[in-house]
Order: C-alpha cells, then sequence, then structure tokens
C-alpha cells in the first residue's frame, strides 16, 4: 500500500520530467536554428503554438483530474507527452515541430491540476502548504536539470538524443506509476461532490485565481522561452556555455517554492490572520521581482543570473502561494478544475509576451521592455487580489463541504 509521501514523490517526478521536455527546445535553439535556418520568429512562434496548445488543453485537463482521478488520469497523460516528446527526434521541419509542441503542451497541462489536486486531496492544513511548496519545486529542479544535462548531451550525442532521453524516463515513470497501488484515502470532509463547470468558471474565487495566474505566469512562460536567449545575446554565451547560470536561476527560483510553502503557515504560527498571512506573503515576493527591470544594464552572466534568479525565487514563492489561496477559498473536489481555468487564462495570455519578445528583438529593443512587464506584473496582481478577495475566508471556516476523488 502506498502512502501519501509516495504518491508526492511520484508527482513530483513527473512535474520535474515535464519541465526537462519542455525546456529542451529553448536550449537547442541555437543549435536547431543553424540546423534548420529558423529566424527568431519561427521559434517565437513554436513557443506560441505550444502556449496555445497548453492553455486551451486546461480547460478539459482540469475537469479530466477531477473526475478520473489522479492515479488514471496522470499516468495517461505523462504516457502522451512523453511520446510526443520522443517525436521531436524525427522531426525535420519547423511543421513537424509544430505538430509535436502541439501535442506535448496539450498533454503537459494536465501536470499543474494534477499537482494542486494531490496537496488539496491528501493534506490539510500546514502540511498542505508544505505538499505544495514541494511540489512547486518541480519545476525547478526540472528546469535546473536541464541546462545542466541537455547542452552536453545534445553536444555529445546530437540534439535527437536530448528529446529521445527525456521522453525515455517519462514512459519509465509511467510504468513504475501504474505498479503503484494508491492507498484508499477518506475525504477531507465528507459532502458535496465536484461543482459544474459553469458554476466553477463564475465564481468570484476561479476568478481571482486566473487573474493571477495571467499576471504571474507570463513571466515565467517568457523566461522559460527566451532566457537562454537572452544569455546568448547579452553576454555571448554559446551552446555549451549556457547551461551554468540557468542552473544558478532555477535552482534559486526552487528555494523560492519551498520558502514559498512555508512562509504563510510560519505567519500563521506566529498568530496572524489567514488574511494577513496570505497576502502578506504574496506581497513580499512581489517586492522581490522589482529587480529583473535593471538585468540589461548589468555586466556580466553571473550578477544577471544573480538578479534573474531572484526574480524567479520569488515568482515561486508567488506561485507557490496563489496555489494555496486557491486550496483555501475553493472546495478540494473542483480545486483541479478551477486551477485548470486559471492555467487556462494564465498560458493563452503568456502567448502575448513571447511574441512580443521576437518583435521587441526585431526592433532593436532589447530585453528591457519585457523585463519592465516582469518587474510590475506581480505587484498588479497583488492589489487584483486585495480588490476581488478583500478577505481571505478559508473554506474549511466558512463551512463549505470538501470531497476528494
Amino acid at each position: 500500500m502506498a502512502n501519501r509521501k509516495w504518491i508526492v514523490a511520484f508527482v513530483f517526478v513527473a512535474i520535474m520530467l515535464n519541465y526537462v521536455d519542455r525546456q529542451i527546445l529553448a536550449l537547442l535553439k541555437p543549435t536547431l536554428e543553424a540546423r534548420f535556418g529558423w529566424s527568431d520568429r519561427d521559434y517565437a512562434n513554436l513557443a506560441t503554438v505550444f502556449q496555445i496548445a497548453t492553455a486551451f488543453a486546461f480547460l478539459g485537463t482540469g475537469w479530466f483530474i477531477d473526475r478520473v482521478g489522479l492515479r488514471r488520469g496522470f499516468g495517461i497523460g505523462v504516457a502522451v507527452w512523453s511520446l510526443a516528446a520522443m517525436a521531436h527526434a524525427a522531426a525535420a521541419t519547423v511543421g513537424a515541430f509544430f505538430g509535436a509542441r502541439i501535442v506535448l503542451g496539450a498533454a503537459e497541462s494536465i501536470g499543474t491540476p494534477a499537482a494542486v489536486k494531490t496537496a488539496a486531496t491528501y493534506f490539510t492544513g500546514r502540511a498542505r502548504q508544505v505538499a505544495l511548496g514541494i511540489g512547486n519545486t518541480a519545476p525547478n529542479v526540472g528546469a535546473v536539470v536541464a541546462p545542466a544535462l541537455i547542452p552536453p548531451l545534445a553536444v555529445a550525442f546530437g540534439w535527437q538524443s536530448a528529446f529521445l532521453v527525456a521522453g525515455g524516463l517519462g514512459l519509465i515513470w509511467v510504468v513504475l506509476w501504474f505498479t503503484l497501488r494508491a492507498e484508499a484515502v477518506a475525504p477531507l470532509v465528507a459532502g458535496a461532490g465536484p461543482l459544474r463547470w459553469r458554476e466553477i468558471a463564475g465564481r468570484r474565487e476561479t476568478i481571482t485565481i486566473a487573474a493571477a495566474k495571467v499576471l504571474s505566469d507570463q513571466v515565467w512562460f517568457f523566461m522559460l522561452s527566451w532566457l537562454p536567449d537572452l544569455f546568448n545575446r547579452l553576454f555571448g554565451l554559446k551552446q555549451g556555455q549556457l547551461g551554468w547560470p540557468l542552473v544558478l536561476v532555477y535552482a534559486m527560483a526552487a528555494g523560492g517554492a519551498l520558502t514559498g510553502g512555508w512562509l504563510a503557515p510560519a505567519l500563521l504560527a506566529r498568530g496572524w490572520s489567514p488574511d494577513r498571512a496570505r497576502k502578506g506573503a504574496l506581497l513580499l515576493f512581489a517586492l522581490l521581482v522589482l529587480p529583473v527591470a535593471s538585468v540589461q544594464s548589468l555586466h556580466g552572466p553571473w550578477i544577471a543570473a544573480l538578479v534573474l534568479g531572484l526574480g524567479l525565487f520569488a515568482h515561486q514563492g508567488f506561485s507557490t502561494n496563489i496555489f494555496g489561496l486557491a486550496t483555501d477559498i475553493t472546495p478540494a473536489a473542483s480545486v483541479g478544475s478551477t486551477i485548470g481555468m486559471a492555467a487556462f487564462c494564465g498560458n493563452l495570455w503568456s502567448v502575448g509576451l513571447i511574441q512580443f519578445q521576437a518583435f521587441a528583438l526585431a526592433a532593436g529593443w532589447g530585453y528591457t521592455p519585457a523585463l519592465a512587464i516582469c518587474a510590475v506584473s506581480y505587484l498588479t496582481a497583488v492589489g487584483v487580489i486585495q480588490l476581488l478577495i478583500p478577505r481571505i475566508v478559508p473554506v474549511e471556516d466558512r463551512g463549505e463541504l470538501l470531497g476528494a476523488h
């Protein structure tokens, strides 16, 4: 019988592999541009089609996880995205890469609602916040592993090997996942089942989480798509040199996810109200993002990596608390659908900043405008949250019924 910790460990590894898969294209951008003659616009379009496919799939995958359950639904999703990752190795045209990116993006969308659903279903209180923080380190671990391993692997064995190895690891995960006998866990609070999709979409709580995801996700996906190119353009780092500054950036981001999972419960333990603790944590992380606006004026890749790392440290702390806010104000039975809808909005909106950066480069503006947008996005999100949810009252305190699948 598997206990809760094993379930969280499996979800952690899956999300880590998710981010390895999606980062490969960005890390191999210089190699693939030279191999296939891509332009910056071609690359931006590939990143865009991935975001759009992921966004629209989120409308269904959160619902899918809520109804099918974590074990079966997550296993199917990881299998499909692993095969899609491996399909990149057979691509020889921009069109073939487009097809592989579409399937990869759609399948990978199952990761976020599955991870949050795990925390909401199997944990309560402080343990839930810690589980969210641990789970939210997985993208960063993936983002650390990818730049450390993918460029050397591609140099040694060819760019195709990177996609084949990453996808193959995902398929191994699927086999192990289905050998795991999930522990029967009683509902957190016995009661009603999931709300209808239309009811969830119209809730002020869903709109709040969606707005916060829009403003924060655009920064995360901009960084995932363009950071390797930023280091290449600003500091002349080549394919084999890109890895370690990016490792530093995403290692700092991982620390932010863990800190984000710890901070609000620590403030609660000191007697802060749920509203003050959650919003205080969000405000602190929003302020820490502000220095990223200065990156283009910095000298040296390691100083830039520290500033960008601080920004992504803050992003992940902020993101962990947005997921925590979702579990605060949303019944557990509907968390997957709520996160899916919010992630749809965040992913779709992110297309704008990804495309804007290609336009900014063509216009000779560099990275300054996009980095300025990144710097102010989180303070804007805090303002929106305060406007829509003036006082956070957890669903348990409101007496709302929670269910688990």
